[in-house]
């Protein structure tokens, strides 16, 4: 099965505003392996980012002058992602900029593009309910180290995020194969069943057994003066 990590990076919040995407990275799992044929590109949004999004993600106005702008890219994204199931953290919003920007160019959406949407954000709520499920806090959880993460990137995030999936997914993989191992179990444990049943033997306390036995509760019962459960 082929699956695309998927982060964006935006100038700000809303779409609907005049906001663009600004960078896209993807790296592709199959069969649950990383492949390295990933995907990344810097974008020319013909705006500036706005200053809180800025702090975010560090790309100037200045360095991203002289990047392709989405039309450029639109059909090389297209194609890397065709077909695959995609897995985004908070995937309403970069699906919701990433269909933005098809509609401006009058293409199909990029989420008829796509066989599936993953989203890692929903997931964790489900499994860590009341807590903390942002990228960051899901690395902490998981053991994934993100030191070297000091400013939002697409393709880093990508990254990180992939690491992440894996671990929380881990196991889901070997359903099947607990499946069979049940129903071989199942057969083997019928097949058990139909055997003889082993003679039961009880061995009795002999008489010293008995006599020590008595002792000890005689003890207990002197130790808390006569109120034991068993002499009521």
């Amino acid at each position: 099965m082929r699956q695309v990590v998927l982060d964006t990076e935006t100038t700000g919040l809303n779409p609907r505003t005049g906001d663009r995407v600004i960078e896209v990275g993807c790296v592709e799992l199959i069969d649950r392996k990383l492949t390295g044929n990933n995907f990344h590109v810097y974008i020319n949004p013909e705006r500036d980012s706005d200053p809180r999004a800025l702090e975010i993600h560090g790309l100037t106005t200045e360095f991203l002058s002289d990047k392709p702008k989405f039309a450029d890219i639109a059909a090389s994204l297209s194609e890397y992602v065709q077909g695959a199931e995609l897995i985004i953290h908070n995937a309403s919003f970069d699906m919701g900029f990433l269909d933005a920007e098809y509609a401006k160019l009058k293409l199909s959406s990029f989420t008829s593009q796509v066989l599936n949407v993953v989203d890692t954000l929903a997931t964790a709520k489900e499994m860590h309910p009341g807590k903390r499920n942002s990228l960051d806090a899901l690395c902490d959880r998981y053991g994934i180290s993100n030191a070297h993460r000091q400013l939002h990137g697409a393709l880093l995030d990508s990254e990180l995020l992939a690491d992440v999936y894996l671990a929380m997914s881990r196991g889901q993989n070997s359903f099947v194969i607990d499946e069979e191992d049940h129903s071989s179990n199942a057969n083997n444990s019928d097949a058990a069943h139909e055997q003889p049943l082993a003679t039961i033997l009880v061995q009795a306390a002999n008489e010293e057994e008995l006599a020590a036995h008595q002792q000890s509760l005689v003890g207990l019962d002197k130790a808390v003066r006569g109120t034991c459960v068993w002499n009521s």
